[in-house]
């Protein structure tokens, strides 16, 4: 199995619903600890952040394809680790190498981001299909926004796994090339 190719179709159709699941929830958690945010505003986030908008019997869904997503890219990412060493070790170098960024930000973000996708995939789908009571669904969502760390470390974890994911994002989504011009075949006129 080519867990390269696999990773580079899976990012990028995860990568809008992805990117709005991080920084909303970034966005939720500071809102809420630091800044006071309102409820209105709190429920937005929320809403964005857990697919809401798309009504109440899709949002499991909705969290369930995302948070599948990032297990898989997150497993296809982890396998391709021990190659990343050796590759490109000859490309010219750029003012910005995404590549490199990639490299040192995912062995950080991983486990927190899978541990984040995982207790959400457990908590939204569980209180939707399978009647998880509220006491295991809060114990959930300690583990998710990374609460045992205390008031400010939570913030601090959940700014970690947010930003991380963001930050994976990007870069991966600049490697693939998407958003370079494309080349024209030599002997070809514009």
């Amino acid at each position: 199995m080519n867990f390269r190719k696999l990773h580079r179709k899976i990012a990028p159709i995860i990568f809008i619903p992805l990117a709005l699941t991080a920084l909303t929830g970034v966005l939720y958690r500071l809102g809420d600890s630091w800044f006071d945010i309102g409820e209105n505003i709190g429920e937005l986030f929320l809403a964005i952040h857990q697919g809401s908008y798309l009504g109440k019997e899709l949002r499991p869904m909705y969290v369930l394809l995302v948070g599948l997503g990032t297990i898989a890219l997150i497993v296809t990412g982890f396998t391709m680790m021990k190659f990343m060493n050796k590759s490109g070790s000859n490309r010219p170098v750029k003012k910005v190498d995404f590549r490199q960024i990639h490299k040192w930000v995912a062995p950080i973000v991983f486990l927190p981001l899978a541990m984040s996708a995982v207790t959400g995939i457990i908590f939204r789908v569980g209180r939707a299909w399978f009647n998880m009571s509220k006491d295991t669904g809060e114990i959930l969502l300690e583990l998710h926004q990374g609460e045992y760390f205390g008031k400010y470390g939570e913030s601090i974890y959940v700014i970690l796994v947010g930003v991380g994911a963001l930050v994976l994002l990007v870069t991966g989504i600049e490697m693939t090339g998407i958003f370079r011009p494309r080349r024209t075949p030599k002997g070809e006129d514009s």
